[in-house]
């Protein structure tokens, strides 16, 4: 999954596609490289990011998804706002990507209304609140809680089992230990029965680790992208396409 920021201020490639423009451009380039799927945002979840209205939003993604709906790819749209759901659903998403897990009001009904698969997200806080103090008792336990829960709530209002995906939200109200105790252990996740989303490229957990800023961050990327598939992750979400791509053709072929 190629990660396409319509952002000024996302946390590794913020203004680089700052336009609709530039993120069609950027879109085409991840194609190339070799994406499955591209994950379509317009508005920065990391930690301390400031909202930004629902026009706004809009406005950067959607020109975004009409232009390349007519290419066969599926696009994802990274968005918690019920309309911005609704509308990106009809230009053409195939996934709507929701670090709420569909929370927010008319979410679960957007999608249900439709017919596109969902990513569901744990995050612990808000966007201004995350990383200020994460505290859990076991992290994977309350993270795979939260997920089944909110899987049970989304199947019950009409949303198939078959079109879930999960996301145990690395680095969304989360310290070091806590990242790296999912990344360890999130072969549990595939227990619940929908595939797992991996979203850990050039984050700071890696920078934390390696003490690499954020854009020398490709070959921790790459390793923990490579981690994450040999434990069952299925989508890996990235800046690096062409890098991470190269390395998974390795990983597939081990697990063939």
């Amino acid at each position: 999954m190629g990660i396409v920021n319509i952002t000024p201020d996302s946390f590794s490639d913020g203004g680089q596609c700052a336009s609709p423009i530039s993120g069609i451009e950027h879109a085409l380039r991840l194609l190339d490289e070799g994406a499955d799927i591209l994950d379509i945002g317009g508005e920065s979840s990391r930690p301390g990011a400031q909202p930004v209205s629902v026009e706004e939003e809009l406005q950067r993604v959607l020109p975004v998804v009409e232009a390349l709906s007519g290419r066969n790819v599926p696009m994802s749209v990274d968005t918690c706002k019920t309309r911005v759901m609704r509308e990106a659903i009809a230009a053409g998403a195939a996934m709507i990507n929701d670090i709420d897990a569909l929370q927010g009001e008319g979410a679960i009904d957007a999608v249900a209304a439709s017919n596109v698969a969902v990513c569901l997200m744990h995050k612990q806080g808000t966007s201004q609140t995350m990383q200020l103090a994460p505290s859990y008792d076991d992290v994977v336990a309350e993270t795979m809680a939260f997920l089944q829960a909110r899987m049970t709530a989304v199947q019950a209002a009409g949303i198939g089992r078959e079109r879930l995906v999960v996301d145990p939200g690395f680095g969304f109200g989360k310290r070091l230990e806590h990242n790296i105790a999912l990344l360890r252990q999130l072969a549990d996740f595939t227990g619940l029965g929908v595939p797992v989303l991996a979203g850990l490229s050039r984050k700071s957990m890696l920078g934390q680790i390696t003490g690499l800023e954020v854009n020398e961050r490709l070959i921790p990327s790459v390793a923990a992208a490579v981690i994450a598939a040999m434990k069952g992750a299925k989508i890996i979400r990235v800046h690096d396409v062409k890098a991470t791509r190269d390395a998974l053709q390795i990983v597939n072929a081990i697990n063939l």
